[in-house]
């Protein structure tokens, strides 16, 4: 599709020199990980399209009027306007620069509860966003994997309105990642005793 094209550019460019934090490879490898991911269940445009923006607002100096201009001048407007309020949807609000006052657990406990009246299909794509870093990150630290992997349990208890056969495959990356590290630990005692 030749406007989800025109997307992955704009979102590449947006990431700019990002990389991926274990593998090193350019970031956009992360949101058209994503988007497959859900084309496999939706060919939404919005939905896909907001797959491979997902961390644009959140991690790139785009801003939301930037953002909302670009998607109306590539998309009919009704379908950039779903797919700006799934990209917003996505983009986490509990962050510490505005709420420092919260800790981290608090933080991303009050962001699974907005998360969990989200649209379903910005759901959808944060379920494909889990399963693409969930067993990621738990191969390549195993102490923040933990951490991931709780809070990734406690977004899926929040978010159970989404495709259902995706949020299957997240809760069943969610079961591998705590599997995975088990073991790790386990061996790791096994080791030190």
């Amino acid at each position: 599709m030749e406007v989800l094209e025109k997307i992955r550019q704009y979102a590449e460019e947006a990431h700019g020199e990002q990389k991926r934090k274990y593998s090193n490879q350019p970031y956009i490898v992360h949101p058209v990980a994503v988007m497959k991911l859900c084309k496999e269940y939706t060919e939404q445009v919005a939905v896909l399209a907001a797959a491979l923006l997902h961390d644009v607002l959140e991690d790139t100096p785009v801003t939301h009027h930037q953002l909302r201009e670009y998607l109306q001048s590539v998309m009919d407007r009704p379908v950039a306007e779903t797919t700006y309020r799934l990209v917003k949807d996505l983009t986490d609000e509990f962050t510490k620069e505005n709420y420092p006052h919260l800790n981290r657990k608090k933080r991303r406990r009050r962001e699974a509860e907005r998360l969990g009246k989200a649209d379903p299909m910005a759901q959808t794509v944060k379920y494909a966003d889990l399963i693409d870093n969930c067993l990621d990150i738990v191969r390549h630290d195993k102490q923040f994997g933990k951490v991931f992997v709780n809070e990734s349990t406690t977004l899926l208890e929040h978010m159970k309105g989404g495709d259902q056969r995706l949020y299957q495959r997240a809760l069943e990356a969610v079961a591998e990642s705590k599997r995975i590290l088990k073991e790790y630990y386990d061996r790791q005692a096994a080791s030190n005793s």
